[in-house]
């Protein structure tokens, strides 16, 4: 895990944006630059008071299994977890507390995160081992790139299939995608782009249910 480089809060969330900056420019990957290539880098700050949740157990554990290209961001997360504002959409009334003990997300920069940008949100998701993250939709286009590999993918009416960490996975405005975990458990970084970036995804087929 890597270490932070002292103990100022500020320090620590520029030290993390700047991980973040770097590992995208360095994926030169034409989806990537598409959404990043004109983002200005110096955002301002928004004052959020720390938030942990129970999947912050698993941070650990995906540090470990983070590829050497993904090592660096993945630590330096796992390393300050407990200081950024970590959050979750769902209930256990809409997927069950074994969900809900498991599942996490944290704005780095957005609408609501610790980095303020109205045109595009970012940060990291867990999922603990044994979960299935429902199919599901939103406005937003989307970028997903496991920080570690293993877990299974879906997209549109595609079968689940294992993805490799580093992989770019893009997500066009309402497509269809879900994810499951086996025995161990999925950090993956995210961007949105369009929409209400603050939006609830819509579970199920497209057109066919509600927001929760």
């Amino acid at each position: 895990m890597n270490a932070w480089p002292g103990n100022d809060v500020t320090t620590i969330f520029d030290e993390l944006l700047r991980a973040f900056r770097d590992y995208l420019v360095g994926r030169d990957a034409a989806p990537v630059r598409d959404f990043i290539g004109d983002m200005a880098w110096t955002m301002p700050e928004r004052t959020l008071e720390a938030n942990t949740l129970s999947c912050l157990r698993h941070l650990p554990r995906a540090a470990e299994l983070a590829p050497p290209a993904e090592q660096e961001l993945a630590g330096l997360l796992a390393g300050g977890a407990e200081m950024l504002h970590w959050g979750q959409t769902y209930t256990a009334a809409d997927f069950g507390q074994h969900f809900i003990d498991n599942y996490g997300w944290v704005e780095l920069f957005g609408t609501r995160g610790h980095f303020r940008n109205e045109t595009v949100a970012a940060g990291f998701l867990i999922l603990g081992p044994g979960v299935v993250y429902p199919d599901h939709h939103h406005v937003a286009e989307e970028i997903y790139i496991p920080l570690t590999g293993g877990a299974e993918w879906r997209m549109g009416d595609g079968d689940f299939r294992v993805r490799r960490g580093g992989e770019i996975i893009h997500h066009a405005s309402n497509v269809n995608h879900a994810m499951r975990t086996g025995d161990e458990p999925l950090l993956a970084l995210y961007l949105w782009r369009g929409g209400d970036l603050a939006q609830k995804s819509t579970i199920g087929a497209a057109g066919t249910q509600g927001a929760l």
